[in-house]
C-alpha cells in the first residue's frame, strides 16, 4: 500500500477499521504549531525567508519591492 496522498488510502481502509487506526497513527501530517512550514509571505505566501521584525511578515522579496511604500529608506 503506497500512496503520495494518505487520503486516497483512507478510501480503502474504510473497510478495515484497526488498520486505518494504525495507519493514520503513523502516517497522518503533523499539525504544526511552530517553525518555518506555518509562516507565509503576506504578498506572495513563500515559505522562507521571513521579515517577522515590526510584524511585517513578509518575505525579503516582497520586502525590496515594497520597502519604500512601508516607510524604510536604504542608508548605504
Amino acid at each position: 500500500m503506497t500512496a503520495k496522498n494518505y487520503k486516497k488510502m483512507l478510501k480503502q481502509l474504510n473497510k478495515k477499521p484497526a488498520k486505518k487506526i494504525k495507519y493514520l497513527k503513523h502516517n497522518k501530517p503533523k499539525t504544526r504549531s511552530c517553525g518555518e512550514a506555518l509562516r507565509r509571505c503576506k504578498f506572495c505566501g513563500r515559505r522562507g525567508a521571513h521579515i517577522r521584525k515590526y510584524s511585517l511578515g513578509i518575505c525579503r522579496q516582497c520586502f525590496r519591492e515594497s520597502a519604500k511604500n512601508l516607510g524604510f529608506k536604504k542608508y548605504s
